[in-house]
């Protein structure tokens, strides 16, 4: 079978804010940009550059109402250092009935749309053991 995913599509009122929050949260790059829509990609050259799916921000008139269907689980080598920057960068933590003893740390972006934030992986993980 020959087809990929070309890109994931979030929704906005204001794509260029949104694309600007989510294009510092990941170290992207911005590629395309009109009026109504905003493509982030990985940096050129990077491993993921071609691989991961773009990210599009695309405009609506009406804000988010609920809980996403479909979310971005982010893994970083430092969970708490990148909370705390993700909250500087303007996302916030939601309970979207996760518990209290989850290993990940649910956030929401400047729009409201849920992410995860999820603790790094054990050397042993990282060796594939």
């Amino acid at each position: 079978m020959s087809i990929r995913i070309q890109c994931l599509c979030v929704d906005s009122t204001d794509p260029a804010a949104l694309a600007g929050f989510w294009q510092a949260a990941l170290g992207w790059r911005r590629t395309f940009e009109e009026d109504d829509e905003v493509a982030i990609e990985p940096p050129a050259g990077s491993r993921e550059d071609g691989v991961v799916p773009d990210l599009l921000f695309l405009r609506v008139p009406e804000v988010k109402g609920g809980k996403n269907r479909l979310h971005l689980d982010l893994r970083p080598e430092d969970q708490a250092e990148e909370v705390a920057r993700l909250e500087g960068l303007g996302a916030r933590r939601v309970d979207v009935g996760q518990g209290a003893e989850v290993s990940w740390v649910v956030m929401a972006d400047p729009d409201g749309n849920e992410f995860c934030v999820l603790r790094p992986l054990t050397p042993e993980e990282l060796a594939g053991d």
